[in-house]
């Protein structure tokens, strides 16, 4: 239902008791003042009633959900904050069922950062939505460029959130990752180039009941959390009480956890200004190295964005160094989504036993094939000796006379 329409039924429901049904009195021009809908002319005089907003303005931004009250997300929480410390990890890749606050997470970290920017990818959105597009005819008449921004340019030094990620089409995915990547978004058109800045935090969501996204796209997501379910009765009672508590009272709920929030707020902003102080030492990259080979991955995108996220994790933690420890806890995000799965080691594989063949005739001779046992490979793996069965003897088949073209 559109603003317009709710507008128009709140003004009949609840209307004086008018003679015409519209709850207002006409004047002598045939205008209905306060609450008409029009005048002679045409033109619209219609205020709204008590209670709602003026016909044109925009709504009331809904509460966000506290970041700080997220109950039984600490993966998820880390790896946002991460994102939002150094957006150019590449941004966060949420995956899980309905209903686990992939959405409510997003737009409660938007709330954190300084602009406080949350823009929605929608999924029928075109690339020139996205990227944004030059007006070609303004460069060849006036020698200028015209951009008109997309998604990618509002969501600077914001959030960009795309829901069902997984089903966006390849085009959208790969220049939504590049820009993500690289900080500046580049718009070209038959010769004519673009270029703006797009830093901004990228959370993709994805339901894996509806589609997995190609391993050249998801690769490109920096970090990766994979919800669940929550069976856990106390942590799922808990949650449940912490949202039917926000619904009943937005604003009070909100200022419990004001002051956590406001700790992120500074947190993040100081994490940021500390980033480039943090320095990484042999023994972060040789951790880094041996958990990308452990995990085969493809590439060296794993250990640069492990470093990273390590890095953004210490300045979070106000640490004066990177450590170790910082890489081991943001491993399992990095790796995630990259993991290859290693084939069994030769100790573990099935090995041929001579001892479990069967016994030949002749001992060492040699056998129909006239290979011997001491010369027989590993091809014959499984190979049984000839068993001697009972034949039946037949009489003489008399050949039918062949027959004539």
């Amino acid at each position: 239902m559109s603003d317009a329409t709710r507008d128009v039924e709140g003004a009949g429901v609840g209307a004086g008791a008018g003679a015409d049904g519209l709850g207002g009195s006409s004047s002598a021009n045939g205008s209905v003042r306060s609450d008409g809908v029009g005048d002679a002319n045409g033109a619209s005089s219609w205020t709204a009633p008590a209670g709602l907003p003026p016909s044109g303005t925009k709504p009331a931004p809904r509460p966000v959900f506290p970041f700080a009250a997220l109950i039984g997300q600490t993966p998820l929480q880390q790896a946002l904050l991460l994102a939002a410390i150094d957006p150019s990890l590449g941004g966060v890749l949420i995956s899980g069922p309905r209903g686990t606050a992939k959405s409510t997470a997003a737009r409660a970290l938007a709330e954190l950062l300084p602009e406080g920017q949350l823009v929605n990818l929608p999924l029928g959105a075109s690339e020139d939505r996205l990227i944004g597009t030059l007006d070609l005819e303004t460069v060849l008449r006036d020698g200028s460029v015209r951009f008109s921004p997309g998604l990618l340019a509002k969501a600077h030094r914001g959030v960009l959130y795309v829901d069902e990620v997984n089903l966006l089409p390849d085009a959208l995915v790969d220049a939504l990752l590049d820009a993500a990547a690289s900080g500046v978004n580049t718009v070209e058109r038959d010769g004519v180039s673009h270029s703006h800045d797009a830093s901004f935090v990228l959370i993709g969501t994805m339901n894996p009941e509806e589609g997995e996204l190609r391993p050249q796209l998801i690769d490109r997501f920096g970090l990766m959390v994979e919800l669940q379910n929550a069976f856990e009765p106390r942590m799922r009672e808990a949650i449940v009480k912490a949202r039917l508590a926000f619904d009943h009272d937005p604003a009070g709920f909100r200022t419990a956890y004001a002051r956590q929030q406001a700790d992120y707020v500074e947190r993040i902003r100081a994490a940021r200004a500390a980033l480039p102080l943090l320095s990484l030492d042999d023994a972060v990259h040789a951790r880094v190295s041996a958990l990308c080979i452990e995990a085969a991955v493809d590439g060296l995108r794993a250990d640069l964005v492990m470093l990273r996220a390590a890095r953004a994790l210490a300045a979070f933690e106000q640490a004066d160094a990177v450590t170790v420890r910082h890489v081991e806890r943001v491993a399992e995000a990095v790796l995630m989504h990259r993991r290859r799965q290693q084939d069994a080691p030769p100790s573990n594989r099935r090995e041929p036993q001579n001892d479990a063949r069967p016994p030949r005739d002749g001992g060492g001779a040699a056998d129909a094939t006239g290979a011997s046992p001491e010369t027989s490979t590993d091809t014959d793996w499984g190979y049984l000796a000839p068993e001697p069965t009972a034949a039946t003897p037949v009489k003489s088949v008399i050949p039918l006379d062949a027959k004539k073209r």
